[in-house]
């Protein structure tokens, strides 16, 4: 199996260029890993600002209030 269309390998190496399978997708595999990457920081953002407002609601807003007041 040939990933780079080469089914004989006795060639002059020079001549044949890049020599690593999936060549001529870098840049769509880019923007494919670029837009993953910033939607995975914002389903994070997204579900931790959740978990943060749901904690702060069953926080006791004045023993809260009385460990600030302390320092």
């Amino acid at each position: 199996m040939s990933t780079i269309g080469y089914e004989n390998w006795a060639v002059d190496l020079a001549n044949v260029g890049a020599i690593y399978p999936f060549q001529g997708w870098e840049i769509p595999m880019t923007i494919v890993g670029v837009v993953f990457w910033l939607a995975w920081h914002r389903i994070q953002f997204k579900r931790e600002s959740a978990d943060l407002e749901e904690a702060g609601k069953l926080a006791d807003k004045e023993k809260v209030a009385e460990i600030i007041d302390r320092y």
